[in-house]
């Protein structure tokens, strides 16, 4: 944990800033603004395409720039994109290769559109809330895969998830960024794009140093940037082995876990007193 005082704060999306019905709490949209009142820049890193991050930006009052795809693509508020990072073809036809006839669905996200390989799938329906947009139903991706964004593997097995994401990291870790974005989520994304390398890209493009910058998040793909940024929270439904990683542990994501680490962590280290009807949190 670094003593410096805080210059921006970075949050991740999903079991973070938003609840498990993907929605943006009242309460988190006004701790955001007092956090700008403040004097601190707030935005996002996500797994999500763009699409699906610009109506937070809104929401939020975002002005600086933003990630998505775990920082793999790093664009301005008003959706101009400042740097993109592609998947190598190789992994992709690797991964797909990899999982063959394993009972998951894929995603491919490329170009701003969401290719999947059904409808049928319990998940579509959140996802379709999370990108923002319809899905092109597409049973060959082999076209996609010079031009992949990520890649997401979708399955409720989680022995079989877990099984693909070390067989993956073990054969491509050192060329792609393969991890679990969510239990029922593996996700290839290039090797610029991960969390830590996202949040270095933010602080730089805001001129903030990383001992300057607070991030919260919830999952192990969140890990690399607490490891690097001056201040870390993980959300109180998060799994034991990341809340050990983080600096601070708030409330959960469904119960304003986000507003309670910026009024009960932050402000109180800007010198802007706790509110008393946030400090029912853990730490």
């Amino acid at each position: 944990m670094s003593d410096g005082r805080i210059a921006l704060v970075i949050s991740d999306v999903d079991g973070t800033l938003v609840d498990r019905k993907k929605q943006l709490a009242p309460a988190t949209v006004d701790a955001v603004r007092r956090l700008r009142e403040a004097g601190v820049p707030f935005t996002i890193i996500s797994a999500r395409p763009p699409s699906g991050v610009l109506p937070l930006v809104t929401t939020l009052g975002i002005e600086g720039p933003v990630g998505a795809f775990n920082g793999g693509t790093i664009f301005k508020a008003d959706g101009t994109t400042i740097e993109r990072h592609s998947i190598d073809p190789d992994v992709v036809r690797g991964m797909f290769a990899l999982v063959a006839d394993a009972p998951v669905s894929a995603w491919v996200f490329s170009e701003g559109q969401w290719h999947a390989d059904t409808l049928d799938n319990p998940h579509v329906p959140n996802e379709r809330i999370a990108a923002n947009q319809e899905p092109v139903v597409l049973t060959d991706m082999s076209a996609l895969y010079d031009k992949a964004d990520k890649v997401t593997f979708v399955s409720d097995d989680p022995a079989l998830l877990g099984r693909l994401t070390r067989e993956g990291h073990d054969r491509y870790g050192d060329k792609a960024t393969i991890g679990q974005s969510q239990t029922y989520y593996l996700d290839v994304t290039d090797l610029a794009a991960n969390k830590g390398t996202g949040v270095e890209a933010l602080a730089k493009a805001h001129g903030v140093a990383l001992a300057q910058v607070a991030v919260f998040g919830d999952m192990n793909n969140d890990v690399p940037m607490f490891d690097l940024a001056g201040f870390s929270v993980a959300m109180g439904q998060a799994p034991a082995d990341v809340k050990a990683r983080a600096d601070a542990v708030s409330t959960s994501n469904d119960d304003d876990g986000v507003a309670h680490a910026i009024d009960t962590m932050v402000l109180p280290r800007l010198g802007v007193p706790a509110r008393l009807e946030a400090q029912g949190g853990t730490k």
